[in-house]
């Protein structure tokens, strides 16, 4: 039994016409063979729901599907065994042994941001994230890039972890800031990241490091995000517990407190569930026009 469709839908910012859920009711009741992903992927390549790279929507597309089901539009067929995207993931811990490191970030030049790659560095950095980050590691949605943080004196050696992932679907605080109209964030959403994860080490204690890596990714990010998702971001984003810290690193390396949320997460659907506490949102533009150009419709 499903409820009448609401014309209130919207997948990834756009709203979802009566034809488009005509097609997804048809073809979910036309293959039921099909696992939940299977869906969404024809879904995406039936309806044209893509990156700019070509790269399917698939992702998003389930957890649209799911929450649809989950409202009782349609029905899906039952999920098959297996980590949900979003979902608290256990990771096996790996070792990686680092001294404790005290001085200033001069001392142990040069800082830098290594792109992660391969099963083992992807396995490196999801244990290091839920050993040492608060929020543990979750499977992240949609487009994502990750970094290790390595500094090079005196040997080099892994001293924390990065993760941009794409942004909130809706944040008050941030939409109120940038003052756009909905034209304008339907158009210009994809342009603005969301610094998910970032991790200095326990054991490290250097001075002015984690400021001096926020500015190494403001330098880079746009590039590195850019060459993988064929989208240049203008402006970063990121959310901050300040019953657990200050966001001291975030000012230093000129960051901008834009307010504070409700505490009700990423528009309810989180990609990267923060809790029900209210949080401090950081804005970073990527460039000087960067609000001008969002607003622009």
């Amino acid at each position: 039994m499903t409820v009448p469709y609401s014309k209130s839908a919207h997948f990834c910012g756009q709203p979802v016409s009566e034809a488009e859920m005509a097609i997804i009711t048809s073809v979910i009741g036309d293959f039921p063979g099909l696992s939940r992903t299977e869906l969404a992927s024809t879904l995406c390549e039936l309806l044209q729901w893509q990156r700019p790279t070509g790269k399917l929507k698939t992702i998003e597309c389930r957890d649209f599907l799911e929450e649809l089901a989950a409202e009782g539009v349609l029905l899906l067929p039952p999920g098959r065994p297996g980590k949900p995207r979003g979902s608290r993931t256990a990771v096996k811990t790996l070792s990686l042994e680092t001294p404790i490191l005290t001085g200033t970030v001069g001392e142990f030049a040069p800082v830098e941001l290594v792109l992660v790659s391969g099963k083992e560095e992807q396995r490196l950095w999801r244990s290091l994230i839920e050993s040492h980050h608060y929020l543990g590691y979750r499977i992240p949605f949609g487009a994502h890039l990750r970094y290790f943080i390595r500094i090079h004196h005196p040997d080099p050696v892994v001293v924390g972890c990065l993760q941009f992932s794409s942004p909130a679907w809706r944040m008050a605080a941030r939409d109120e800031y940038l003052g756009w109209d909905a034209a304008a964030r339907k158009q210009n959403l994809q342009k603005i990241v969301t610094n998910s994860r970032f991790l200095i080490l326990p054991t490290v204690r250097i001075k002015n490091l984690a400021s001096k890596v926020l500015a190494m990714a403001g330098d880079r990010i746009a590039d590195d995000w850019e060459r993988l998702y064929a989208v240049r971001p203008l402006l970063l984003e990121t959310l901050v517990d300040t019953a657990r810290y200050s966001g001291t690193c975030y000012r230093a390396a000129n960051w901008v407190d834009a307010g504070s949320t409700t505490g009700r997460g990423r528009n309810d659907r989180e990609h990267l569930l923060h809790g029900a506490a209210p949080k401090t949102v950081f804005l970073f533009p990527l460039v000087k026009d960067a609000l001008q150009r969002l607003r622009e419709g």
